[in-house]
């Protein structure tokens, strides 16, 4: 008999975000058919389900038939919803430290994080990373990691994503998009267990530049990228038109769709399913997704947060440790 699956690693977020009401919501959803234990200071927690504060993450199966287990990150004060406090962001900085921790001695199955303030935490503990995901990478020791957004009906990869339209044809390099296609391709098989992955790539053109007309980058960056990894046994479709790939026939036939850009990537998700979206980041030696939203300032403290996503980030994190172990 195989030994337990360990629990999921859930990181507390911003304490004056909706992290703490999430957390409670998803285990008033889960209960113990999906352990995972919350890192965070207990006294945060808004307290419309029971709390079980556990001092070791295998002790979380267990006290998830009786409440969230809860394995305590002190932080200082009390919550103060919609208003971040300087005086928490060390723990907030320490709850996703610790998450890493946890999955990589094996403690947790995965890290599934909560949303935080990167102004909250920069003017609070001098976080100078752009963003979570590059604090994470720096703790797990990588210097490249890919952006995925996947749900039950797509997965999408952008392979550039915060930068000015304007800027995406300079940005776009036969380099960046090999990594990024590398990056999704050995995710696909290692965190996802799918054997021969289906990636379909998006052109950057309309009608994927339509034989150069519209456009020559299809032909000169995006095509001799797909050639030399077909060659290597990928399996690759496109430059395809991005507006005819994302109807329910088109997304039959792969399993994750590679964009060249945010908003190509990020409306169909969104279109087809804005709230069960999820972040999984790939090319970190440990599997971590999150909710795909931010702290929710102006909602926080008046239970109304939806805690939809953050429901789907943690089963996306279990199912994808069962097919990673």
């Amino acid at each position: 008999m195989s030994a337990p699956r360990q629990p999921v690693a859930l990181s507390c977020g911003d304490p004056s975000g909706i992290g703490p009401e999430l957390a409670e919501a998803a285990w008033a959803a889960l209960g113990p058919e999906l352990p995972f234990v919350w890192l965070g200071e207990p006294s945060h927690l808004p307290g419309n389900v029971p709390a079980v504060v556990i001092s070791d993450p295998s002790q979380a199966a267990d006290a998830a038939v009786r409440g969230l287990p809860v394995l305590p990150v002190g932080m200082p004060g009390p919550r103060v919803p919609g208003t971040p406090q300087p005086t928490q962001a060390a723990g907030v900085i320490a709850s996703i430290a610790r998450g890493v921790e946890l999955v990589q001695s094996g403690a947790c199955s995965a890290l599934c994080t909560l949303p935080i303030s990167k102004q909250a935490l920069a003017e609070g503990a001098g976080f100078a990373y752009p963003g979570h995901t590059e604090y994470l990478a720096d703790l797990a020791g990588v210097d490249e990691v890919v952006m995925m957004l996947a749900s039950d009906e797509l997965r999408v990869v952008p392979v550039t994503i915060h930068i000015a339209l304007s800027e995406v044809p300079a940005v776009l390099t036969p380099a960046l998009l090999e990594t990024r296609l590398r990056i999704t391709h050995a995710a696909l098989v290692a965190q996802f267990g799918i054997a021969e992955p289906r990636i379909a790539v998006a052109g950057l053109n309309p009608h994927a530049g339509e034989g150069g007309r519209m456009g020559r980058e299809e032909i000169d960056l995006i095509v001799p990228v797909l050639d030399r990894l077909r060659g290597e046994g990928m399996d690759l479709s496109g430059p395809l038109p991005a507006d005819t790939m994302f109807h329910a026939e088109a997304r039959a036939g792969y399993d994750a769709a590679v964009c060249m850009y945010h908003d190509q990537a990020l409306i169909p998700i969104k279109t087809l399913a804005f709230d069960r979206g999820v972040n999984v980041t790939l090319g970190m030696p440990f599997i971590r997704t999150s909710p795909d939203h931010g702290t929710a300032f102006g909602i926080a403290g008046k239970g109304i947060a939806n805690p939809t996503s953050t429901i789907e980030a943690l089963r996306t994190a279990w199912r994808m440790s069962g097919a990673a172990a």
